[in-house]
């Protein structure tokens, strides 16, 4: 079974591209299994991507996080998921399904995009301590559950041990959620944390997480209503824009793909 081992924006995954109808596995348990990084492959998550049809370009999309749960949406597995199917078939638009959402998907010269649905917007959700401090994290969701806390310096955090805490919040049980840490970056820019639910740890980019930032950024007054950069602790940003035909309810992010290294599973 051959595997790529591929990033978005580091944001870093094992895709496995149109199984044999024999490939009937445990997936949950082989997420575990292949993105352990000691002991596996290494990755904040396995993908694994159908071919549905060629004409028009349609793609089945499943991501399991390294803790074997299901991903309802994860934008760089998405992105990346369009970067092989635009190499191994040269589709440059196509349509992306995740857990029942259609996303569009275009591969650039130098990016790939997709779309992330913008669902509830719920301001001052909850409230912790944050360096003495009392800190707000609104809730918007993005096709999954994210909270956002806007403060004065990112990193001066500890996204791992807030990030958690917030995660299992008994406000937000059973679900939990993704945590953002956002600050100003200057004009019509972010830079971010992200502490990710299912992989239980902080990423180095997150797709949905980027949407998330910008739009209680935007409710907040720090960005204007059209692009913006988000900078991730990749070093690798991600741009967020509003969908021309519903720019209300869907966003595009968009940004560098890395394919790393190919292999085979045995």
């Amino acid at each position: 079974m051959r595997f790529r081992k591929i990033h978005g924006a580091g944001n870093d995954f094992v895709l496995l591209s149109d199984l044999e109808p024999d490939d009937d596995k445990d997936w949950p348990k082989e997420a575990e299994r292949l993105c352990a990084r000691r002991t596996g492959v290494g990755a904040d998550g396995l993908v694994i991507s159908h071919l549905v049809s060629d004409s028009p370009a349609v793609l089945e999309i499943t991501c399991f996080n390294a803790d074997g749960s299901i991903a309802t949406m994860c934008g760089n597995a998405l992105r990346c998921s369009a970067w092989a199917a635009h190499h191994d078939r040269g589709f440059q638009r196509m349509s992306l399904h995740m857990a029942g959402v259609v996303h569009e998907a275009v591969v650039a010269d130098d990016s790939v995009w997709v779309t992330a649905e913008v669902g509830a917007i719920l301001p001052r959700l909850l409230q912790t301590v944050i360096n003495g401090r009392p800190t707000w994290f609104d809730s918007a969701h993005t096709g999954t559950e994210h909270v956002v806390a806007i403060v004065n310096d990112v990193d001066a955090i500890d996204a791992v041990m807030v990030g958690r805490l917030v995660r299992h919040h008994p406000d937000l049980a059973p679900l939990g959620t993704n945590v953002n840490f956002v600050q100003s970056a200057g004009s019509q820019a972010l830079k971010i944390r992200t502490y990710e639910r299912g992989v239980e740890a902080e990423t180095l980019s997150c797709g949905s997480g980027a949407v998330a930032a910008v739009i209680v950024a935007t409710m907040r007054g720090l960005v204007a209503r059209r692009a913006v950069t988000v900078h991730n602790r990749a070093g690798e940003p991600l741009t967020v824009r509003p969908h021309d035909d519903r720019p209300n309810r869907t966003q595009w992010v968009g940004g560098p793909v890395t394919n790393t290294f190919e292999g085979v599973l045995v």
